[in-house]
């Protein structure tokens, strides 16, 4: 059941999916679903029966970015919107233990985009396209857009991609590793789902050790990034988990994870 009025959150097993429910907006961010997202994600993240969560969009789009027709209001209310209402839940994503894959069907535009390339995983349907439009209306790349792109990119790339305000297919994602798959439209859902539950299974404590070092290598240094390996190596080593893994390796047999 969902208890929100802009996102619905259901849970399959381990895999919570959070879909953004505001379809005849093209799901745009106006304050309830800026809050509502940011409630469900908070609920998946501290839920121990969740292991991987969906991100994805009611509807022929994952979402336009912001709606506006809410206005852009003057110049200190948009950072303040930025730092206190799409901000927590972006940092969610980031800070949750567990992997979060985003299913974009039509588009991801302008904060919509920021969303999707934040999620740990993306898969896209074939027709689907990232867009950056903001040059078209003035205004700079946010929610950590710019950060994101040059990362994964390179300035050059990134700034043209932005400036042109060029849509950019799902084929296109895949190969510049913006998206990790491109599946048929009509089985986008079915298909993260499917990658979510396969996650599921594997070690938590393992992914989301992973994830913590890879998010911090992506902006740290090599020495930083190893300290953090080594040190997070030590708290593994002393698991359940790992002496489970260590144990069905040896009985050739799946191992169970159980989290602890």
């Amino acid at each position: 059941m969902s208890d929100y009025e802009t996102v619905k959150y259901k849970q399959h097993a381990a895999v919570a999916l959070i879909t953004l429910h505001r379809p005849d907006s093209m799901n745009a961010f106006n304050t309830a679903m800026r809050r509502d997202l940011t409630s469900a994600l908070v609920r998946a993240a501290s839920s121990a029966s969740v292991r991987a969560v969906v991100l994805t969009g009611e509807g022929r789009s994952f979402s336009a970015g912001a709606d506006l027709k809410d206005g852009l209001g003057n110049e200190q209310s948009i950072q303040q919107t930025l730092q206190t209402e799409y901000r927590p839940a972006l940092d969610c994503i980031a800070s949750m233990s567990q992997p979060v894959i985003a299913a974009v069907g039509g588009s991801a535009a302008g904060i919509g985009m920021s969303y999707a390339l934040a999620c740990d995983l993306l898969v896209m349907a074939d027709n689907a396209f990232l867009l950056s439009p903001f040059s078209t209306i003035s205004l700079v790349p946010d929610g950590g857009l710019n950060f994101m792109l040059v990362q994964q990119l390179g300035y050059k790339r990134a700034f043209q991609l932005s400036a042109e305000a060029e849509r950019i297919s799902a084929e296109r994602c895949v190969e510049l590793g913006l998206a990790n798959r491109a599946v048929p439209a009509a089985s986008l859902v079915d298909e993260a789902m499917k990658w979510a539950h396969s996650l599921a299974e594997r070690a938590p404590l393992s992914l989301a050790a992973t994830k913590k070092a890879m998010r911090h290598a992506a902006s740290g240094s090599w020495a930083s990034t190893f300290d953090v390996e080594a040190s997070m190596q030590d708290k593994l080593k002393l698991s359940q988990d790992c002496a489970e893994g260590v144990t069905a390796f040896f009985e050739k047999r799946k191992a169970n994870f159980s989290g602890l």
